[in-house]
Formats: structure tokens, sequence, C-alpha cells
């Protein structure tokens, strides 16, 4: 363990690409964005340590300020970047409402299917009952509910 230290103490960059490399490995298992900034600045300290002759109390000094603002920073511009107009982007099915979509098969006692957005998803109609407004094969309609795997569309 001393023989670690020592290599440390005579080569500081390693100690902080280290930390940087152990905050990263942090960051891909939780996948929270919160590590990926000290990580960042651990490896900006380091190339600073590799580059200038620099003392360990800088260091750490260094590696708080720039944690600090590079994580304000971030959360401050990068996140309203990053959030795009899209919020349901990881939902597929709630992606579907407003779309348009084609009736395949007509409905039946305000049941049918519907294709969109290249693909054929069963579907019910917003008034089940209401065999005369029925969409027939070929009617364009609009989703306007997701229930499981069921389409609601107008």
């Amino acid at each position: 363990m001393t023989g670690l230290i020592d290599f440390f103490v005579a080569h500081p960059f390693w100690l902080w690409l280290s930390v940087a490399a152990a905050f990263l490995a942090i960051e891909v298992g939780t996948g929270t964005g919160w590590l990926l900034w000290p990580a960042a600045s651990a490896a900006a300290v380091g190339v600073v340590a590799l580059l200038l002759p620099t003392s360990l109390p800088v260091e750490i000094a260094l590696f708080a300020a720039l944690t600090i603002a590079s994580t304000y920073l971030a959360r401050r511009f990068l996140r309203p970047a990053l959030a795009g107009p899209d919020p349901d982007l990881n939902d597929p099915a709630q992606r579907l409402l407003g779309r348009p979509a084609e009736v395949v098969i007509a409905f039946e006692n305000g049941r049918g299917r519907v294709f969109v957005d290249g693909k054929e998803w069963a579907a019910q109609t917003e008034g089940e009952g209401e065999d005369e407004s029925a969409p027939t094969t070929g009617t364009r309609v609009s989703v306007v509910g997701v229930h499981g795997a069921v389409l609601t569309v107008r």
C-alpha cells in the first residue's frame, strides 16, 4: 500500500485520473448525471497536475472550483438543451397521441384495427356504442388515447 501512496505522491496526475475514472465508473452505473461533472473536473485537474507543478491543496481547491462551476453551468444551460420538445420520447405509446391513423379493419361494436407510424394497432372508438358513425376501412382517424396496447381513436 505504501508503494501506491508513494507512486501517487510522485505522480499526482495519476491520482486525479484515477479519481476521474472512479467517478465515471460510478456515473455509468447509476446514470444520474451528477458524477459526470466531478469526473470531468478530476480529469482536468489531472491534466493541470501533469503540465504544471502544483501542490495538493491547490489541486483540491481547483477540483472543488471546477466541480461547482461545471455542475452549475451544466444544470443551468445543458439540461434545457437536452430536454428537447418531446417529454414522452422514451414512451412510444404516448408519442402516438394526436397522430393520424388509417383504419385497416372496419370498426364493429366500437372495435377495429388501425395503422399508425408503420405498425398495426388494435383500436376502439371514443363512443364505443355508436355503430352508425363507425370508421370504415381506409378512413383517416386521429389517436386520442392509449390504454396498454389499444389505441382510442376519433
